[in-house]
Parts: structure tokens; C-alpha cells; sequence
């Protein structure tokens, strides 16, 4: 069997077994397996063992963790409750104004933790029914909770930009630092789009009453203080990685340090937060691990069977300008993504990729900027995309899964207009770095 029909095969078997439900660490695991067997005979275990221990090994994993936990401490905590009210006192009376808030207190959040799904079941719990409540448009108030949530892809300290970094081997600091810019246009977009919406149908968000506005904090200076605790764990945590102070792992264990003080100092800190905080945090990483072994089982295998030179020679043997290259990359992103949890993504297709990129001369940071918004799209996609069945567990009855489709439709427009931008205008994430 030459390697196209070995290719061919592999894809075919992945997608056939996904069909069954199995999950995806066990498919690539067991497909690794067969083509390693089938290619290179039953002594060739030890090229699947060599790979996984060089991925469970690795240092940069220990900050996934850590995120992780921190994500689980503030869900469990009063912090993003108190940030979501008190933004609610300086959204003012602007049509629109609470579903600006939420774009906000998403990006705060993005900035604390990293974690996705967290974010969106955070906002679904404290956003969405407030809106609803307020007479906002249902389809603008879900869109705004789940484009919102998905920012996390982008905002370091971004777990899809971690990974990325590690199976690239580019510094994540970089990642992070090329992120932020990326991160405010998106944000800008969402709240552009709000504003713009919102002033040319008022009805779709009515501005707040005093009594609104003021609910849950007596003063602008109580709201403030209310701020400041997170401000200053992501100060903590992106201040010590861009200062040169810590590493981004040592980064991670002190933000897991500030959020547990801050939870001690508001007198909400239990050994059951913390357990079950540990407890969201084995399940969340288990999962990542198990998915990281078999993809990196199975990609290793492939490349040893030279796959990785026969899909470089066929995509750099296209008669195209670089660019266009760069678009069906793209576009396979945006296809698997569609189908695939964003880690399975990453892990079978960046290792093929990104050397790609690297041959036609682009940098693998840019490249990494693309694929968190990429990754940032398929969170939002149908049929699978999981922002909807986040939202869909906390969100009210009348809220279903095709009334959560149609509302991310505009904000998946806007999250491919400003790939585009990023792809043709590379300053827009490099400037920094």
C-alpha cells in the first residue's frame, strides 16, 4: 500500500468510527495502533509509547491545570457575579447597554481563566435571563452570551493558544502577546454590532431603569471595588509572563494562588469549592490528555509512514500563489472544526501545518493567531458546536438548540470577517510581538 491509499484509509476509518460514537482519544488511539502493526509489523510498539511519553512529558502542560482550576474557583465563587453587577451600574442607559456589559465582563473573564466552556455557562447563568428579563431580543442576547463566552479562544491566557505553542514549539508568551490585539477587534465587533443593532431598533435593547442599573450595588465606588479584585489577578498573571517574571506554568500556579485569596479574603472559600473545583479540573484535563495521547500516537505514526512529506510535497507541489495555500488551510480548519472537538483538531492537523507554513515563509505565531480565531468559529458552528450545548444546560426552557444556531449566525460572520483581515493583514497580530 503506497502512503496516498494509506492516507485515504486512515481519514476513511476516523470518520467511520466516529459515526459510532466512540470517542476521539480512543479512535485515533485505536487507529494509531492498527496502521502501526499493519505498516511496521508487531515490534513497532515502541514508536507509539515514544510519542505519548514525549507528549505527557511535557513541561508546558502543567499550565493547563492550573488554568483550568482557576476557572473552576471563580465559577464556584462570587467574583464573576459581583464583576456582572457591577459593570451593570456604568452600562448607563444606552440602548444595548446590557448586552455591552456582557461583551465586557466576557473579556474579563477570558483574561482570568481561559476556559471556554466555563465562560459560557457563567454568562447563560447571569446575562442571559437578566436580558430576557429586560426585554432584549432573544436571538442578539444568546448570540452575545455565546461570542462573548467563545473569547476565551483568543484572550491569554488561552488554553488553544497553550497547545498550540507546545505542538508548534513557538513561545507562548509570543502567542500571548500576538493574541491581545486580535482578542480587542473581536470584542470591538461584538459590541459594534450590538450598538449598531440596538440604536436603529431600540426595541431590541431597551435601556435599563435607575432601579436596574442600580440593583445589587448602592454606589459607583462599591461597583468599582467590585472590579478590582479581577483586574488584579489578571494583572498578576499576564503582568508576571509579559515582565519576564515567570514562565507562563509559574504564571498559572500564582493566578490559581490570587483567586484562592481573593475567595478567602470574600469568606466563600470550603474545602467542598475546593473539591469540587479539583474535581472539574481532573475531569476537564483527562479528557484534553487522553485525546492529546491518541492524536499524538496517531500523527507520529503517520509521519514515520511519511505522511507528513507526501501532504507537504502535494500542497507545496500546487501551482498557487501562497496565500490561496494558506485559504484551503483554512477552510480545512473550518470543516473539521464543524465536527470535531478543537483539541482533536489541533493535535491532527498543526503537526502537518505548521512546518507547511514555516516552508512558504509565513510565521507559525501568525499562524497560531489564525487558528485560535479559527478554533474560536467552530466553538460557535452547527451542528456540533458545543457554545450551544453549554448554553442550552442553564439557559431558560423557551431557549432552544435552533433558536441558539440562528442567534451565533451574525457573530460567526463577524469572527470570519476578522480572520480575513487577520490573514491578509498579519501586522494585525505581529505589531506587538
Amino acid at each position: 500500500m503506497d502512503i496516498g491509499t494509506g492516507t485515504l484509509l486512515m481519514v476513511g476509518l476516523i470518520f467511520a468510527l466516529l459515526i459510532t460514537g466512540l470517542p476521539l482519544a480512543f479512535i485515533t488511539g485505536l487507529v494509531a495502533l492498527g496502521f502501526t502493526f499493519g505498516w511496521f509489523g508487531l515490534d513497532a510498539l515502541p514508536l507509539v509509547t515514544s510519542r505519548v511519553y514525549g507528549f505527557v512529558t511535557e513541561y508546558s502542560l502543567v499550565a493547563v491545570p492550573m488554568f483550568v482550576l482557576m476557572a473552576s474557583l471563580l465559577d464556584r465563587s462570587g467574583i464573576a457575579r459581583d464583576l456582572f453587577n457591577a459593570m451593570r451600574v456604568f452600562a448607563g442607559r444606552l440602548p444595548g447597554g446590557v448586552a455591552v456589559q456582557t461583551v465586557v465582563v466576557a473579556f474579563f473573564l477570558a483574561a482570568l481563566s481561559g476556559i471556554i466552556g466555563g465562560e459560557i455557562v457563567l454568562l447563560g447563568i447571569l446575562a442571559l435571563p437578566q436580558m430576557l428579563r429586560l426585554g432584549y431580543d432573544k436571538h442578539l442576547s444568546i448570540g452575545v452570551v455565546c461570542a462573548g463566552g467563545a473569547l476565551g479562544t483568543m484572550m491569554p491566557p488561552s488554553i488553544v493558544l497553550i497547545i498550540y505553542g507546545l505542538i508548534a514549539s513557538v513561545s507562548i508568551a509570543d502567542l500571548f502577546t500576538a493574541a491581545i490585539t486580535p482578542a480587542l477587534i473581536l470584542m470591538a465587533s461584538y459590541i459594534g454590532y450590538v450598538l449598531i443593532r440596538c440604536l436603529k431598533n431600540p426595541a431590541m435593547g431597551p435601556p435599563m431603569t435607575e432601579a436596574d442599573r442600580e440593583e445589587g450595588f448602592a454606589s459607583k465606588g462599591q461597583a468599582l471595588r467590585a472590579i478590582i479584585v479581577p483586574g488584579l489577578i489578571a494583572g498578576l498573571v499576564l503582568g508576571s509572563i509579559y515582565g519576564g517574571v515567570a514562565s507562563v506554568t509559574e504564571a498559572a500556579a500564582m493566578g490559581v494562588f490570587g483567586v484562592l485569596l481573593a475567595v478567602a479574603a470574600r469568606g466563600e472559600f470550603s474545602f467542598k469549592t475546593l473539591h469540587q473545583s479539583l474535581g472539574q479540573t481532573l475531569t476537564t484535563c483527562g479528557m484534553i490528555i487522553w485525546i492529546g495521547i491518541g492524536a499524538a500516537a496517531l500523527v507520529g505514526v503517520y509521519n514515520l509512514m511519511g505522511g507528513n512529506r507526501f501532504i507537504s510535497s502535494m500542497i507545496m507541489g500546487l501551482d498557487v500563489p501562497p496565500i490561496v495555500i494558506m485559504l484551503v488551510m483554512m477552510a480545512i480548519l473550518l470543516v473539521l472544526g464543524m465536527f470535531l472537538d478543537w483539541i482533536g483538531v489541533a493535535m491532527l492537523t498543526l503537526p502537518i501545518f505548521v512546518p507547511i507554513v514555516e516552508q512558504l515563509g509565513y510565521s507559525p505565531i501568525w499562524f497560531g493567531i489564525l487558528f485560535a480565531v479559527n478554533m474560536q468559529v467552530s466553538f460557535l458552528s452547527p451542528p456540533f458546536g458545543p457554545a450551544a450545548f453549554y448554553l442550552k444546560g442553564v439557559a431558560p426552557p423557551e431557549v432552544s438548540l435552533k433558536d441558539i444556531f440562528v442567534a451565533v449566525l451574525p457573530f460567526i460572520a463577524l469572527q470570519l470577517c476578522v480572520l480575513f483581515a487577520l490573514l491578509f493583514w498579519p501586522n494585525l497580530a505581529l505589531w506587538l510581538v
